[in-house]
């Protein structure tokens, strides 16, 4: 009859035929197999101590999966070490600086104005207020281009003197006023010029309105957004962000953004180099189209066309537009980001959004082969995410607050649009008016007067020596 042994029974066994034959690796289960027809497999501590190796491996093993987490939609695996993160090599970008098209035709200051409103830009504006004034104004006397000009030019001027806000009547005043306002154009001739301001034909408008909100500027606004990257080149660092042109009028794609100071307005992509801050693409933003569905992946497809023709670059912008598949078009097209990233992404470990247990100012960091996010904990149940594609290591600052290196490069880079937004607002020449086009219109010739200071400054370097804006 076959005897069985229990467990225990087994073990004991075991050991006692260890302790008679010391040293030896030997298989106990083939032995007390052949004599008591044991039928069960048992490892013992014997076999593990005679396979340490193996034991070795497998805590190593055990020890590696502790080090990878999982993304929360389970996509994309992350690592605690940057031990396989490829390094980053950024491709070779555009020389920096005023293009070899604009310094060939930069012989003044003025110069480098004209290059944004060009004469084509001055013809058009000609041709449509003329044609209003004939339509509409009784005794109307046609305006020409010096009439153009010299009303851009006492705009200009106001924002320099910081009367925005001031009336066009107090600027004429023969007392209190400024004479160079009343040597230039007549107050009256100003307002009429003002009022009739046109930047298309009224009467064709109404079929190009039905696809278009802005047909009562587009075509004067692409023919300047075209302008700008033809005349500099950004450096390696470019910023896109939102500017928001105050406006509380009538307006189909009027923005309300409770985060400006402003409130109300309308919206404008911008790329900025970050250096700088030359505006170098706007895009407006019209909203969505009647009947179309909302848009999905907003934020990825403004940074695409926002950075279209760069290369080489590193895009900062904030949690609005970041994300992990962002991130990976941007480096098929040889550029970086470097970004804020909202803590609701699909695309992050659960493991940097626990804050609980972290030490004050401690960071938690995650790496693929291209990408690095980092958790920051600058202050109890605050907790800043982040992704770069450019920031391949776990490097942090030897500073008081310890902030990673990403944060401290996102904190260089993010404000070239808020620069120059601020640059913009101070010296804005924007009048009161209830048409939208002309607060475009306004915000257009200030843009253009800001960029005119870059390449001007880059010309000719010492001209700003001492000059601070």
């Amino acid at each position: 009859m076959k005897r069985r042994f229990t467990a225990r029974e087994a073990l004991d066994l075991v050991v006692a035929t260890n302790s008679e034959h010391p040293g030896t690796c030997e298989s106990e289960d083939e032995e007390l197999t052949s004599e008591d027809e044991v039928e069960f497999a048992l490892e013992s501590d014997s076999d593990s101590s005679c396979s340490s190796d193996d034991s070795t491996e497998s805590e190593d093993t055990e020890e590696t999966a502790d080090l990878q987490w999982n993304s929360k939609n389970g996509q994309i695996l992350w690592s605690s070490t940057h031990t396989e993160t490829l390094r980053y090599n950024p491709a070779k970008g555009m020389t920096p600086g005023p293009t070899h098209y604009a310094t060939a035709r930069i012989t003044t200051l003025q110069s480098c104005f004209d290059l944004f409103i060009t004469e084509e830009i001055i013809q058009l504006l000609l041709e449509n207020t003329n044609l209003h004034g004939r339509r509409f104004v009784t005794d109307w006397i046609d305006f020409d281009s010096t009439d153009i000009q010299a009303y851009i030019g006492l705009l200009i001027l106001a924002g320099v003197y910081k009367s925005r806000n001031e009336s066009t009547r107090s600027l004429w005043d023969v007392e209190n006023g400024r004479s160079i306002f009343r040597t230039t154009m007549s107050h009256r001739k100003f307002k009429l010029l003002s009022s009739t301001l046109r930047f298309d034909d009224r009467m064709t408008r109404p079929a190009r309105y039905m696809h278009d909100k802005m047909a009562a500027f587009r075509t004067i606004w692409e023919k300047w957004t075209h302008r700008l990257p033809l005349l500099f080149n950004p450096g390696q660092d470019v910023c896109v962000d939102e500017q928001l042109v105050p406006f509380k009028g009538r307006c189909r794609f009027r923005q309300y953004m409770p985060s400006k100071p402003a409130k109300y307005g309308i919206k404008i992509w911008v790329t900025c180099d970050v250096t700088t801050s030359y505006a170098w693409k706007l895009q407006i933003y019209t909203g969505k189209s009647p009947g179309s569905p909302a848009e999905v992946n907003q934020g990825k497809r403004v940074i695409l066309e926002m950075t279209e023709g760069l290369q080489g670059n590193t895009v900062t912008c904030d949690n609005f537009f970041t994300s992990y598949r962002l991130a990976e078009e941007l480096l098929k097209r040889k550029m970086a980001l470097v970004g804020t990233i909202r803590r609701n992404k699909p695309e992050l470990p659960p493991q940097l959004l626990q804050i609980k247990h972290r030490a004050l100012l401690s960071s938690l960091f995650a790496f693929t082969k291209t990408h690095t996010a980092v958790s920051y904990v600058p202050k109890r149940g605050k907790n800043v995410l982040l992704l770069s594609t450019k920031h391949r290591e776990p490097a942090v600052s030897d500073t008081e607050k310890k902030k990673p290196v990403i944060i401290t490069d996102y904190n260089r880079c993010k404000g070239g649009v808020d620069n120059l937004d601020k640059v913009v607002g101070t010296y804005s020449c924007r009048r009161r008016t209830c048409r939208w086009p002309v607060v475009l219109f306004y915000n257009l010739v200030d843009v253009s007067t800001f960029n005119s200071f870059v390449l001007w400054s880059a010309v000719d370097p010492s001209w700003n020596q001492g000059k601070n804006i």
